[in-house]
């Protein structure tokens, strides 16, 4: 079994219902998947910048503008 350990982050209300109503095997999936999402935006060599940069990228390639993001920031 692959060690683990516990860390708290901040989602929205949304995806932490979608997570703790989730089926446990769905859940262990979802930890998986984030952990690995986690490593690849922090690993050595790229700086906090670019990982936003390319964040950013990918949001605005599907439909994010500043105009939806400055909503979702004010209705949080």
């Amino acid at each position: 079994m692959l060690q683990t350990e516990e860390i708290t982050i901040h989602v929205d209300p949304d995806a932490a219902k979608s997570y703790r109503d989730a089926p446990e095997e769905e859940r262990r999936k979802l930890d998986l998947l984030l952990s690995m999402r986690l490593k690849d935006a922090v690993r050595p060599g790229r700086s906090l910048r670019q990982v936003m940069s390319e964040l950013s990228q990918k949001a605005q390639s599907r439909g994010m503008t500043p105009a939806i993001l400055e909503s979702i920031l004010h209705d949080s």
